[in-house]
């Protein structure tokens, strides 16, 4: 996938929200497991079916003791839009300056209808309380992708 392996202790990052609050992920740790998700682009078809899939299951991941939070290089304007469009009541986190998407090895060479370019590669790390990543999707299918991230939870961090 990138730098970083299952194992691992997940690199720590503060990064603004849609509402303009700091967010880290240290701020969970010892509270919450962590569903981190790196998606190309609010408001696009695949994006929007993923950050919906997320919002619709909700209210499992509070009883899973699970924090979700959505990474793209989108500003805080644009995932305010976003956020508000889709009543998404997760953080979605802006990373502008691609440091995080290049620090976790989302930010890679893309292929699309015979066009490279660089982007975000839609994937997902499951991280629990202590930080620690427990598990990697990578290329994720949108398609019944939070339940087999709650099944994860459900047997490996609970």
């Amino acid at each position: 996938m990138g730098k970083i392996e299952e194992g691992q202790k997940a690199p720590d990052f503060s990064l603004v929200c849609e509402t303009g609050d700091s967010i880290s992920l240290s701020d969970y740790r010892g509270k919450k497991n962590i569903v981190l998700y790196f998606y190309p682009k609010d408001d696009t078809p695949g994006c929007t079916k993923e950050a919906c899939a997320f919002r619709d299951d909700w209210s499992e991941y509070g009883k899973l003791d699970t924090q979700i939070l959505g990474v793209s290089r989108d500003d805080e304007k644009s995932h305010l839009k976003f956020s508000q469009k889709f009543t998404l009541p997760f953080p979605l986190l802006a990373d502008t300056s691609g440091q995080v998407v290049a620090d976790y090895g989302v930010w890679q060479e893309k292929n699309m209808y015979g066009k490279k370019s660089m982007g975000i590669v839609r994937s997902t790390f499951v991280i629990d309380k202590e930080g620690t990543v427990r598990k990697i999707y990578p290329r994720v299918s949108v398609d019944g992708h939070s339940q087999a991230i709650q099944e994860f939870i459900r047997e490996n961090l609970t």
